[in-house]
């Protein structure tokens, strides 16, 4: 049977993440403790305590176990979360799927704001050309901004922590969407726009039937970086307002030390990013067109 090149990609993908499990496994292999052989050192290791006293030089002491997780280690950590991803213990003790829940409805929120805004205001933007150069310079200077940058403004301003990350989100999410649609709305064609005008259509009637839907492609591409970006963003707010939130747990985790659920939670962001950007995928196929 001929396999398909999605079907080698697959497998391809298998393969490279069984090496990643092989050379993780390799990495975090315990380590084992010789006793020193030079004599004065054998003995400082003796009176410190950190041998047994007779010790032969050269003689294995222990047999250290890694600081950092094992394979096993992260799998016994996976299933303890996904056992019961809902529970809520307090403050600090909350299942990952409440603290994904507040991500992701954080990120909504935001996301669905800066839509409001950036796809009338795109539009306008590429229907008058006197409106989009008098918007060049300030969507040039306010777009490259880092959205981190924006959270202390946020918090002195409004006052609350879970606002204020949602305001970063809608501050991050709004530019791509704008320029996308901006750029989509002034490549519709002339000739289609001046369909509209020799049937009369009003403005409305030609911006829901003839320039969005020939712009929806470029749009929902920006829709889709805003996502992206909109997801990456909100790990590290979390990181800095605390609270809830994958990126909360991300970094109380690491204050635990516990690497193990660091590393859950990262790939599980990466996971929710994933999906993520799959439905946008989805939805950019189903407003492409063929000419």
């Amino acid at each position: 049977m001929k396999l398909t090149t999605k079907t080698k990609g697959y497998l391809l993908s298998l393969l490279i993440v069984l090496a990643t499990l092989g050379v993780w496994q390799w990495a975090t292999l315990p380590q084992k403790v010789y006793a020193p052989t030079d004599p004065l050192k054998l003995e400082y290791s003796v009176l410190m305590g950190d041998i047994p006293e007779f010790t032969e030089p050269g003689a294995l002491v222990a047999s250290q176990k890694s600081e950092f997780p094992t394979p096993s280690d992260f799998g016994q950590t996976a299933a303890k979360h996904l056992s019961n991803p809902f529970y809520d213990n307090g403050l600090n003790d909350k299942g990952i799927g409440i603290q994904l829940g507040y991500s992701i409805g954080r990120v909504l929120l935001g996301f669905l704001l800066a839509m409001m805004v950036a796809i009338p205001l795109g539009y306008a933007i590429g229907m008058s050309p006197i409106l989009g150069a008098a918007a060049t310079p300030f969507v040039q200077i306010l777009k490259p901004i880092s959205p981190l940058a924006w959270m202390p403004i946020a918090l002195y301003t409004i006052k609350d922590s879970n606002a204020s990350s949602i305001f970063v989100i809608f501050i991050c999410s709004i530019w791509p969407m704008l320029t996308n649609t901006a750029f989509g709305v002034a490549s519709v064609r002339r000739e289609w726009r001046n369909v509209a005008k020799t049937l009369e259509l009003s403005p409305l009637q030609t911006a829901t039937k003839i320039v969005i839907p020939a712009a929806a492609p470029t749009i929902v591409t920006g829709m889709r970086i805003s996502m992206g970006i909109a997801w990456l963003v909100i790990v590290a707010a979390e990181m800095l307002v605390g609270g809830t939130g994958i990126g909360y747990f991300v970094w109380n985790q690491w204050n635990n030390l516990s690497l193990a659920n660091v590393i859950f939670a990262v790939l599980l962001i990466g996971l929710v990013g994933m999906v993520l950007d799959m439905l946008f995928g989805v939805l950019q196929k189903k407003v492409s067109y063929v000419e």
